[in-house]
């Protein structure tokens, strides 16, 4: 199970889809990155939603299988699915690289807690509309999935999940500088991106 979440985790979505109905190489446009928000940004919706769906998939499909098996009584399916997120950022199709794990994380917690899941997500929402920052908005999500499951005393979920915000924190070191001098990247809606146009046309 172990090895099936890796390889479904290292599963380069973003680079794949660009190579195949693109022709492009995620990697050499926009941030680098062969994640959800650089697909949208670059190679457009349609490309965009397909990866953020696979992506998702890849942590749900690894995170099920001791549900699938029978055994989820005596194996966490969280400790299966944190090896989905270790292929996504250190992918073995992609020499050992990869993308920053927001969108497989959250399919892991997809199959663990449906219900957490969807308020990890209105977290993400929320702050997206807000800041119109995808890195600031998958920063607060995961930190939102931690401090939740460590009200509900959740002792597995809590150590998966802390992992997983150090691991998303450390991916976006660089989206933090640039946030902290007002550089960062936005999308084109939300609160952010109106006031950052409102100002410019001052």
């Amino acid at each position: 199970m172990v090895v099936i979440a890796y390889l479904l985790g290292s599963i380069p979505s973003g680079l794949w889809i660009g190579q195949i109905f693109y022709h492009k190489d995620i990697r050499q446009l926009g941030s680098g990155n062969i994640g959800t928000t650089n697909t949208f940004r670059e190679l457009g919706v349609t490309a965009g939603i397909v990866v953020l769906f696979m992506d998702v998939l890849k942590g749900t499909l690894a995170a099920s299988q001791p549900y699938l098996f029978g055994i989820s009584a005596s194996v966490n399916p969280l400790l299966i699915g944190l090896f989905a997120s270790l292929g996504h950022t250190c992918s073995i199709f992609d020499h050992f690289h990869g993308g920053k794990a927001v969108a497989t994380s959250a399919g892991i917690l997809l199959a663990y807690n449906p219900e957490l899941f969807g308020v990890a997500c209105c977290f993400f929402i929320g702050t997206l509309l807000l800041t119109s920052m995808a890195s600031c908005a998958s920063i607060v999500g995961v930190s939102a999935m931690f401090i939740i499951a460590l009200c509900e005393r959740d002792l597995i979920l809590s150590i998966v999940a802390g992992l997983l915000t150090v691991v998303i924190i450390w991916r976006h070191k660089s989206n933090i500088g640039r946030i902290l001098t007002g550089k960062e990247s936005m999308v084109s809606f939300g609160l952010g991106h109106y006031l950052k146009n409102h100002k410019s046309h001052e």
